[in-house]
C-alpha cells in the first residue's frame, strides 16, 4: 500500500528536500506541498493524505492551528509537527493541536521515514530531543497556558496582527467586518493582559505562532 503525503512547509528548499527524502522510499508518495496553513487545511480536505509533514510555523495560519483543522476533518489522517525548536512549550502545544509526531527539523533527514511509517501505523513518534522535554511535561504540574484562553479565531487574529496585517486586511482575509476585528483586538488585549500590538507581537512570536525568518 501506498503511504500518501501531504508537505506542508514555507520554505521551498526545505519542502524539495523532504518530498526527494520521502520519495526515495517505493511505497510512500508526496501528494502535494503547499506553503501557508490556510491551504495546507484545504489541500488535505481536496487529497485526502494519509500523513500531513506540518511546519509549526506557517503563514496564514500557523501549524497547531492548521493540524488541529485537519484532524477535527479527517481524524484518521495523521499529522507529524515539523519545528526548528525541541523547547517543551512548542512540542505541548503540537500534541495538544492533534499531532501523532514531532520532528526537530535538524534531525528531519533522519528520522521523518521513520516518524512517517510510526504514525501511519498508528504510533506515536517523537523526536528524541523532545520526548524528554515532553516526559517532564507530563511530570510537572503546568499552569494553564494563556494561549489556550483564546478562540480559535481570536488566535488567528493575533497571528495576522503579528504577521503585520493592518485591520482591513484582516477583515478581508477572514471574512469579517472591521468592527468586528476590532472587537477581536480588544478582547487579545483583555485576555492576554497586553495593551498595545507590539506586545501582542511579541506574544505571539514567544508562543511559536509567528516565525521571525
Amino acid at each position: 500500500m501506498t503511504i500518501r503525503i501531504l508537505i506542508a512547509d514555507d520554505h521551498a528548499v526545505v519542502a524539495e528536500g523532504l518530498k526527494h527524502l520521502i520519495e526515495a522510499q517505493h511505497d510512500l508518495q508526496v501528494v502535494a506541498i503547499v506553503g501557508d496553513g490556510r491551504e495546507a487545511v484545504r489541500i488535505a480536505k481536496e487529497s485526502q493524505p494519509h500523513v500531513v509533514l506540518m511546519d509549526l510555523s506557517m503563514p496564514e495560519l500557523n501549524g497547531a492551528d492548521a493540524t488541529r483543522a485537519i484532524v477535527e476533518n479527517d481524524p484518521k489522517c495523521r499529522v507529524i509537527v515539523l519545528s526548528m525548536y525541541a523547547e517543551r512549550e512548542y512540542v505541548r502545544r503540537a500534541l495538544k493541536s492533534g499531532a501523532a509526531g514531532y520532528v526537530v527539523k535538524r534531525s528531519a533527514a533522519k528520522e521523518v521515514v521513520d516518524a512517517i511509517r510510526a504514525v501511519h501505523a498508528g504510533q506515536r513518534y517523537l523526536s528524541p530531543r523532545v520526548a524528554d522535554a515532553v516526559i517532564e511535561d507530563y511530570a510537572a504540574d503546568e499552569k494553564a497556558d494563556l494561549l489556550e484562553r483564546l478562540s480559535a479565531r481570536e488566535r488567528e487574529v493575533l497571528q495576522l496582527l503579528a504577521e503585520g496585517r493592518t485591520g482591513a486586511e484582516i477583515a478581508a482575509r477572514l471574512t469579517l467586518s472591521q468592527k468586528t476585528v476590532e472587537t477581536y483586538r480588544a478582547r487579545l488585549v483583555e485576555k492576554l493582559g497586553i495593551r498595545d500590538v507590539a506586545g501582542l507581537v511579541k506574544f505571539a512570536i514567544q508562543r511559536g505562532l509567528v516565525s521571525l525568518d
